[in-house]
C-alpha cells in the first residue's frame, strides 16, 4: 500500500479532515491509544497541550495507508503496516488515533501519532521518514503479491500522471480532473515536434501557450488558470527552450487571456454551458445513485453493530449464568469445576469476538465491491463527457481559423461583460460567470 507520511502541527484542522463526512461515505475511529480522551478532537487536542511544554511546533506525525483500488485488505494487514511503521520509526507506544475512510468503493486509513515522549518531554526525531515509510510499502507490496508501482521499481517510470495538492485545488476551481490536465499537455507536447505545432495540438484541447514572469513557459486555459509546462510535462527547461525557443518572443499571460476571451463568444459559450448542462443531467442519477447506495450501507452497518450488541450482552449473561454462587460456588471453586467454567467462558468469549469481526469484514467488503461497481460506470461517462468537450473545443478552434471579425466578436464580449457586472451590481441573478 502507498504511504504518504508528514510531521505537522494544526491538530483542530487535522481533525476535522480525519472526522470529514462529506467527501468520505464512511469514517470509522478504529483505535485510540494513549489519550485520556475519547474522540479525535480531545485525544488531539491533548497532544497539542503536550507539545506547549517543549519547542516542537509540528508535533503530530500523520500517515495515510493506501492499499491498491481493486484490492479487500483485512483490518490486520493496516495494523501490521501501523506495527511496522512504528518500529522503523521509533513511534513504539506513542500515543495514536486511527481512522477508516471510505468513498469510490476505496477504503484507506489514517494514523496520527504523538511525538512527544512525554517522560522525556522531547519529541521524537524522525529523521528520513519518507524513504523508511518507502521501504515499508515495498515490503507490503511483495509481501501480498500486489502489482507494484512502476515509480516503486524504477524512478525514472514513476507515473507522469502524479500530482500535488495545489494541483488539485487548482483543477477543482474549475471544475476539471488533474488526470486528464496533465495528460492533455503531455500527450501535446508528444505530438509536436515545433513550437507551432506545439500551440494547434494545445488549442484543440482548449490551452494557450504563453510566457510566465517566474514559471518560464506556461498554458492558460479558457477558465484563466496558468499551467507551468516544466512541471506538468515532466520536461527540463533547456528541453521546452529546444523546441519552442525563447519564451521571451510568446505572448505573455495577460496578452493569452486577451487572446482567449475574444475568442469565446456568446454563441460558443452558449454551445459550452449547454453541453455542461447536458452533463450535468447525465451525472445526477450517479449522484443520487451514490446517496442511496451510502445511506443502505451506513444503515447495514448501524443494523449488524446493534445485532452484535445484542447478542453479545445475550452470551455474557448465558456465561455468566454458568458460574454458580453461594454454597455451589464455592464447590465448584473446591473441586476445580468453577476454573473449568471459566476456561470455557474465555474461549467462547475469543471465539464470539473472532466471529463478530469477520461478519463486520465480510459485510464491509461486500460493499466495497458494490461501490466499486457504481464508481466504474461513473469514470466510464466522464471519460465519455471529457471526448464531447474534447471535441467542442477542436470545433471551436476550427471555426474561428475562418472568420476574419474578431473585433466585432471582442466588442460582443465587453458588452456582454458589462451587462453581467451591471446585473450583479443590482443582485439580479446570472446564468453564467463570464470572467472565464
Amino acid at each position: 500500500m502507498i504511504l504518504k507520511g508528514s510531521q505537522r502541527g494544526g491538530s483542530r484542522q487535522l481533525a476535522a479532515h480525519l472526522n470529514k463526512t462529506e467527501e468520505n461515505e464512511h469514517v470509522e475511529l478504529h483505535e485510540i491509544r494513549g489519550f485520556m480522551a475519547d474522540d479525535v478532537n480531545g485525544a488531539l487536542h491533548e497532544a497539542y497541550a503536550m507539545s506547549r511544554g517543549t519547542r516542537c511546533t509540528k508535533f503530530l506525525f500523520s500517515v495515510s495507508l493506501n492499499p491498491p483500488e481493486a484490492e479487500n485488505v483485512p483490518i490486520d494487514k493496516f495494523e501490521d503496516a501501523l506495527g511496522r511503521i512504528e518500529n522503523k520509526l521509533g513511534l513504539e507506544n506513542q500515543p495514536r488515533v486511527v481512522v477508516f475512510h471510505e468513498k469510490e468503493g476505496r477504503r484507506h486509513a489514517h494514523c496520527v501519532w504523538s511525538r512527544i515522549k512525554t517522560d522525556e518531554m522531547k519529541a521524537v526525531h524522525l529523521s528520513h521518514y519518507k524513504n523508511k515509510l518507502m521501504d515499508v510499502s515495498k515490503q507490503l507490496y511483495l509481501e501480498n503479491h500486489w502489482d507494484m508501482p512502476k515509480g516503486f521499481i524504477d524512478k525514472n517510470q514513476k507515473n507522469p500522471l502524479n500530482y500535488t495538492r495545489q494541483e488539485w485545488q487548482q483543477a477543482l476551481r474549475t471544475n476539471q480532473n488533474p488526470k486528464i490536465i496533465k495528460a492533455a499537455l503531455q500527450e501535446s507536447w508528444g505530438i509536436s515536434d515545433s513550437r507551432k505545432a506545439f500551440e494547434h495540438a494545445l488549442q484543440d484541447r482548449g490551452y494557450y501557450l504563453a510566457r510566465g514572469d517566474k514559471r518560464g513557459y506556461v498554458a492558460v486555459d479558457l477558465y484563466g488558470e496558468v499551467y507551468s509546462l516544466s512541471r506538468q510535462i515532466g520536461v527540463k527547461k533547456a528541453d521546452l527552450t529546444k523546441k519552442l525557443g525563447d519564451a521571451q518572443q510568446l505572448p505573455s499571460v495577460e496578452e493569452a487571456k486577451n487572446t482567449i476571451s475574444g475568442r469565446l463568444t456568446q454563441q460558443f459559450k452558449g454551445y459550452s454551458d449547454e453541453l455542461s448542462l447536458k452533463h450535468k443531467q447525465e451525472l445526477q442519477p450517479f449522484f443520487q445513485a451514490k446517496q442511496a447506495i451510502t445511506k443502505q450501507h451506513r444503515k447495514a452497518r448501524q443494523d449488524q453493530k446493534l445485532t452484535h450488541e445484542n447478542r453479545w450482552q445475550a452470551e455474557e449473561q448465558e456465561r455468566a449464568a454458568r458460574l454458580r454462587k453461594g454454597f455451589q460456588g464455592l464447590w465448584d471453586r473446591l473441586t476445580g469445576a468453577y476454573q473449568r467454567t471459566c476456561a470455557k467462558n474465555e474461549k467462547e468469549t475469543q471465539k464470539a469476538v473472532l466471529r463478530d469481526k469477520t461478519e463486520k469484514e465480510t459485510l464491509i467488503a461486500k460493499q466495497l465491491t458494490e461501490r466499486r461497481k457504481l464508481q466504474t460506470q461513473f469514470k466510464d461517462l466522464r471519460q465519455k463527457q471529457v471526448k464531447e468537450r474534447a471535441d467542442l473545443f477542436a470545433g471551436m478552434n476550427k471555426h474561428y481559423k475562418n472568420i476574419d471579425r474578431q473585433d466585432e466578436i471582442r466588442k460582443l464580449y465587453e458588452q456582454e461583460k458589462l451587462r453581467i457586472q451591471r446585473t450583479i451590481k443590482n443582485k439580479e441573478t446570472t446564468d453564467y460567470d463570464p470572467e472565464i
